[in-house]
């Protein structure tokens, strides 16, 4: 998911025995060595939701068979994040300033922009371009939320054209952003920067700057 050297530490996303609930706790004296995401805390018990495979063990500390670690983008590796694209010339911006912002933090040395259509650079565009960069493999990611049907045909239809033109390049298509704990943070942060600007002590934030949109209706 993200690089080693510039990732969350992982102990933000694990929880201490006392804190499983019983079936989790069950599965954890099975097996010591795993280790619960809280962004897999969908409901009370996790087995159950249909969003997550039955097991969630990411990490083992005893080999038992499951991953140790989760494998980053490595070298030889390009990234496209990929949004819809917009008419909105601003709009499409903004997709550049996360990929600066994203390639900073991470450190990944290729990374690029895509929309899906209406603007520019295209897929085909962002594939060639880490291609000419020297990525053996190309990683898109789709900056959506849910995975609807962009998520299901359009990008992986799109990619899988834009493969053809470098072959011998593999590529792969992650999940959408989805159910993350992460996420809960970035909204709740969203929601009392706006309710600041509201009450006249912050500022319009980037997204809003000059709009007028943020405030209140009646």
């Amino acid at each position: 998911m993200e690089a080693s050297s510039s990732s969350l530490s992982l102990s933000r996303y694990f929880h201490s025995v006392s804190e499983l609930n019983p079936t989790n706790r069950r599965e954890f004296r099975r097996n010591p060595g795993c280790a619960f995401p809280n962004f897999a805390k969908l409901r009370r018990d996790p087995f159950k939701s249909k969003y997550l495979p039955s097991r969630l063990c990411v990490a083992s500390a005893n080999g038992g068979g499951f991953r140790k670690a989760l494998k980053g983008v490595g070298e030889g590796d390009g990234v496209i994040i990929v949004d819809h694209g917009s008419r909105r010339k601003e709009s499409n911006l903004m997709l550049n300033e996360f990929v600066v912002m994203f390639k900073e933090k991470t450190k990944y040395p290729i990374v690029e922009p895509a929309h899906m259509e209406l603007a520019e650079p295209s897929i085909k565009d962002a594939f060639g371009s880490c291609v000419q960069q020297g990525a053996q493999r190309v990683i898109v990611s789709p900056f959506f939320l849910f995975p609807g049907r962009h998520w299901h045909q359009d990008i992986p239809s799109l990619t899988a054209e834009a493969a053809k033109e470098h072959p011998g390049v593999s590529y792969l298509i992650t999940a959408p952003l989805g159910l993350h704990e992460l996420l809960v943070d970035v909204v709740n942060d969203r929601i009392t920067y706006c309710l600041s600007h509201v009450a006249g002590e912050e500022d319009e934030c980037s997204v809003c700057a000059g709009t007028g949109k943020c405030r209140l209706y009646n």
